[in-house]
């Protein structure tokens, strides 16, 4: 079912644990992880980045798809939609859309700037019954060509982001977005847990959480981190399946190129890529 992603979030921090952000661009997406979602009997948070919701033709066409998949599976979990790295306009779009969630990403802007557009949007998302996701510091790598070094956050400046009623907040602490180079840093703890002592009860998000060592994610969860973001692992393992099921010559096989057969074995990698996610953050079973 639909539901804003305020509850679950607030369980997960005070059960130590984090709820999966899984990016989806089809229906193929979608559907895997809405059924590795509800076999681990565990909430999920489907993350929309605008670019993929205009390939996907608009977030009015995600919301009709997601709201009917929901209930032709029989889902009973709860599930978030999500927009990631919302713009200002993206935000306001998304609320009209139908989603159930909203992240602002703010952090280009001056802080007094993130500040009022953030506090704008907190009464918008509000309003309507959505929860929002803040963001403070830019994170690294690159999403949508929004390009950051790994940079991380200033402490005061999360509490004062997080002190505008934002339900969960993103904070830069060393990670990136995409594969980690070789040359990565790692997590920088101290930072993370600095910002723990002065947001105390927001549920704090990481992004990039594809190719972060487990351990430090499990540490990062120990911390205050509840929802960690996934998207570019199910993207790799459904190219791999795909590669795999062409290079043995499956396509040529009968009507093994009949589309449904074709992103089939994708398909099936993103639903164990998430339901492994569920399992190292912890969510299993917290439905």
């Amino acid at each position: 079912m639909l539901v804003s992603a305020k509850e679950m979030l607030t369980k997960a921090k005070a059960g130590h644990y984090a709820v999966g952000q899984f990016n989806i661009n089809n229906l193929e997406w979608t559907k895997a992880i809405l059924t590795a979602a509800q076999e681990m009997n565990s909430p999920a948070i489907l993350g929309v980045s605008e670019g993929a919701g205009k390939y996907m033709t608009g977030f009015k066409t995600v919301t009709a798809m997601v709201k009917a998949m929901d209930e032709a599976l029989g889902i009973t979990v709860p599930i978030a939609l999500h927009l990631d790295h919302g713009t200002y306009e993206g935000c306001k779009a998304c609320v009209e859309a139908g989603f159930t969630s909203i992240m602002f990403d703010g952090s280009s802007y001056s802080i007094d700037e993130n500040k009022a557009k953030t506090e704008e949007l907190v009464k918008l998302a509000h309003d309507n019954g959505l929860s929002i996701e803040a963001e403070v510091g830019s994170i690294g790598g690159e999403e949508d060509g929004v390009v950051g070094m790994g940079e991380c956050a200033d402490p005061d400046e999360c509490k004062m982001i997080a002190d505008l009623g934002v339900d969960m907040l993103a904070a830069g602490i060393g990670n990136i977005h995409g594969i980690y180079p070789d040359n990565w840093a790692g997590l920088q703890f101290d930072v993370l847990d600095a910002i723990q002592q002065k947001t105390g009860a927001m549920p704090l998000v990481l992004h990039g959480g594809s190719g972060i060592p487990e351990e430090m994610i499990k540490k990062a969860i120990d911390l205050g981190v509840s929802k960690v973001n996934v998207n570019t692992e199910c993207q790799l393992v459904f190219a791999a399946a795909t590669r795999e099921y062409i290079e043995a010559g499956k396509d040529k096989e009968g009507k093994g190129y009949d589309p449904r057969k074709l992103l089939a074995p994708g398909a099936k990698a993103i639903e164990e890529e998430t339901k492994a996610k569920i399992k190292l953050f912890g969510s299993d079973g917290k439905a």
